[in-house]
């Protein structure tokens, strides 16, 4: 039968090592899935190592008033292959045991290994310095039961709404009870009902977030780009140059717009960009199509009705769909800097933030002149573009920024 190891559990960030005070097992003894087994001591509190799932005690490793480092092996179960399907739980694999013997000892050394995983021998340590950082590396504290699953089906939640909870169970993972102690404490505190906007947003900013991504940041002067917004009739919005540069440069380079799926990278078929809108309780994202072939004064009647739509909330599934990547002004709310979050479907996003006026060098002159700078915020998945790529590609819209009359 498939084996299961006992482990020491990373009991908290800065816990090195557990002393055992109690086993409340015995060799030969059934245990069922989440089972306190062991009541250890930190130097924080008294907690409990629970059982991944369920199964049969067939080694006891550990003894009480000893201290463990984490992840030290403190016992084994043996299980069946129904309930390691069931839980999920971590074998030592078939050939996870080898055996040294030494000048006829019966003794052996026992090494369980497993993929990005390895159980040793409980590990006899003198006290330590308290409060010593140690990377459990185990999956414990990521792993969720299926009893588990169920309940926050059942609750509607997901990962990310349990991650505040301390879970007590192997690992570190949290239980079900973990969880309906912590419903019950936070039941009495002050509540909305989110909104389906709100909703939509977390649920795309959760899935955006499942990805490696990085920003980086550019100041650039808008005074070309103000003079020239001064001398047409009607002005076009700020956000209309910038999101115009951006297609310019995307379209020079295709590849930083290109998405990942699998081992492929799919590179973009049109320029078609949006353009975040704060509506209440959320955003929404109206595209803007071809913005590489079209002027300013071409964008400006398009992206007016855009907006206006969504702050209505009038926009059609289509008018929403498609785009390569975003332009959001937060400068609008007074920002200096922002890292926004590119939506799934997305590599890039470009944020950009409030004008100031800044002192800048004038070689020309010889003296500091006054400007009106803003920053650009470029974040990007970092699987698709490397920081050198993001660099040379917020350039170049600054550099297209400087010549509006060609946007």
């Amino acid at each position: 039968m498939p084996q299961v190891p006992i482990i020491m559990p990373q009991l908290g960030e800065s816990i090195a090592e557990a002393r055992i005070l109690r086993l409340h097992i015995a060799v030969g003894d059934t245990v069922i899935a989440d089972q306190e087994i062991i009541e250890v001591e930190t130097n924080k509190a008294t907690m409990a190592v629970t059982t991944l799932c369920g199964g049969t005690v067939t080694e006891i490793r550990g003894e009480e008033g000893v201290d463990y480092a984490v992840g030290s092996l403190l016992g084994i179960l043996e299980a069946s292959e129904e309930e390691i399907l069931r839980t999920g739980a971590p074998t030592m694999g078939e050939q996870g045991v080898e055996k040294e013997n030494e000048e006829g000892k019966d003794e052996a050394n026992l090494h369980f290994r497993q993929t990005e995983q390895s159980y040793e021998e409980p590990k006899l340590i003198e006290p330590s310095v308290k409060g010593l950082p140690v990377p459990a590396g185990m999956k414990g504290a990521h792993y969720i039961s299926p009893r588990m699953r169920a309940r926050m089906d059942d609750l509607g939640l997901r990962e990310a709404d349990i991650s505040a909870i301390a879970g007590s169970g192997a690992g570190g993972r949290v239980t079900v009870e973990d969880l309906e102690r912590f419903l019950e404490y936070i039941s009495g505190w002050p509540h909305s009902t989110a909104s389906p906007m709100r909703l939509s947003v977390a649920d795309a900013m959760r899935r955006s977030w499942s990805r490696p991504l990085a920003s980086v940041g550019l100041p650039v002067v808008l005074d070309p780009v103000l003079e020239h917004r001064s001398r047409q009739t009607p002005k076009p919005g700020l956000t209309l140059y910038v999101l115009r540069a951006f297609a310019i440069a995307l379209a020079e380079e295709p590849a930083t717009a290109g998405f990942l799926i699998g081992e492929k990278i799919v590179h973009p078929r049109a320029y078609d960009i949006g353009v975040a809108v704060q509506v209440e309780d959320g955003v929404m994202v109206p595209v803007l199509r071809n913005v590489d072939q079209l002027k300013v004064p071409e964008l400006a009647e398009a992206y007016g009705q855009l907006v206006d739509q969504a702050r209505t909330r009038k926009l059609t599934p289509e008018q929403t769909q498609g785009g390569i990547a975003t332009v959001t002004n937060f400068g609008t709310f007074g920002l200096k800097w922002g890292t926004p979050i590119p939506l799934p479907n997305e590599t890039l996003i470009l944020g950009l933030a409030a004008g100031i006026k800044q002192p800048r060098w004038s070689d020309e002159v010889g003296a500091f002149v006054p400007v009106t700078e803003t920053e650009l915020c470029l974040t990007f998945d970092h699987r698709v573009v490397d920081g050198g790529g993001a660099g040379l590609l917020l350039q170049r819209i600054a550099t297209l920024l400087q010549s509006p009359e060609k946007l």
